[in-house]
């Protein structure tokens, strides 16, 4: 479709409305998934249409400082509010986000707590060798992951705070980072800003950039790496589907003490929750995360966690979800 305008990190589609209340009046369900500018209206046309909406709530907004992105920010949470007024139901991620959100607490009569689907393709010990190969032929240990876009509100910054730290403990330690860092949609700043403080990581190996990986070579970079982290610091980040991911592949989490971030740690008692913006905390749970570590011990919670967010059983939520609310095809 069709780009006419880009405002801060979102987009202006003039066609988006027309070829949206199309689709909702030939459709039994419509998702609507926030946050996002469109949303109130969208949900209006299927009221209006008497067609069945489900918002999903995946995080509260809260963009950079700045005329133009709070100008953004207070568009986008009033057509939020408009949708969740005319919507039928809330889906969010998990009962600690739904409390402590800025916006699910006023609807909190809509919201139904499903979880999402989280599914990797599988990769063969010899696809994981290579890989291997290719990014850590030094055979170095411990490789702490870090998967995201180079965002501020993601914490790479508390990351390199604690790396001086973990380096004492473990001198050959490295972090490996999965995600775009040099091209991210109103974070160029960010990085520039960075940049000076990674150099001398990258230059030495302590610090690689991996770039944005398919799934394939996500599978492949779980495995590779000895443990995740998720320094995260705002609630920008809901619940965190590459801690699963992580989780799914043995390899434990060091996540921060946010609400729905720090449920998969909690839940799966795998990890350990860091305190917010806290570089020194961040370490010492690396370090104590490290120190646990004991491979191929995590083999029983793993096919457990991947039953718990299999497709199927996703699909079987809202099915029942659909069924509460006696919701029919007719199309």
């Amino acid at each position: 479709m069709l780009i006419m305008l880009r405002i801060s990190k979102g987009v202006v589609m003039p066609q988006f409305w027309r070829k949206a209340a199309e689709l909702i009046a030939e459709s039994d369900v419509v998702n609507i998934h926030l946050p996002q500018f469109d949303a109130g209206i969208l949900a209006w046309l299927a009221r209006r249409k008497k067609v069945f909406s489900v918002l999903t709530y995946h995080c509260d907004l809260m963009m950079p400082p700045g005329l133009v992105n709070q100008i953004s920010n207070k568009m986008v949470l009033w057509m939020n509010e408009l949708a969740g007024k005319f919507c039928d139901v809330i889906v969010a991620y998990t009962e600690d986000y739904a409390k402590h959100s800025v916006f699910l607490p006023k609807f909190m009569p809509k919201v139904r707590i499903i979880q999402p689907p989280v599914e990797l393709p599988e990769v063969s010990a010899a696809e994981v060798t290579v890989f291997k190969q290719n990014w850590n032929a030094e055979e170095r240990f411990p490789v702490v992951g870090m998967a995201c876009r180079l965002a501020a509100d993601k914490g790479a910054e508390i990351l390199l705070g604690a790396l001086p730290r973990v380096l004492e403990a473990h001198p050959n330690a490295c972090v490996f980072f999965a995600g775009p860092y040099d091209n991210v949609l109103g974070e160029r700043a960010y990085y520039e800003r960075l940049k000076p403080l990674l150099e001398p990581y990258i230059a030495r190996g302590q610090w690689k950039f991996l770039g944005s990986l398919p799934p394939v070579e996500m599978s492949k970079f779980y495995r590779t790496i000895d443990l995740l982290t998720m320094p995260s610091l705002n609630r920008t980040d809901a619940f965190g589907l590459v801690q699963i991911e992580a989780m799914m592949n043995g390899r434990p989490v060091v996540a921060s003490n946010l609400p729905g971030i720090r449920v998969p740690v909690q839940r799966h008692e795998m990890g350990a929750i860091a305190t917010i913006g806290d570089s020194a905390d961040l370490a010492e749970k690396l370090i104590q995360v490290i120190g646990d570590l004991h491979p191929g011990e995590n083999g029983a919670k793993t096919s457990e966690i991947k039953a718990f967010y299999e497709p199927e059983k996703i699909a079987a939520a809202y099915e029942a979800l659909f069924e509460e609310y006696d919701v029919k095809g007719t199309h």
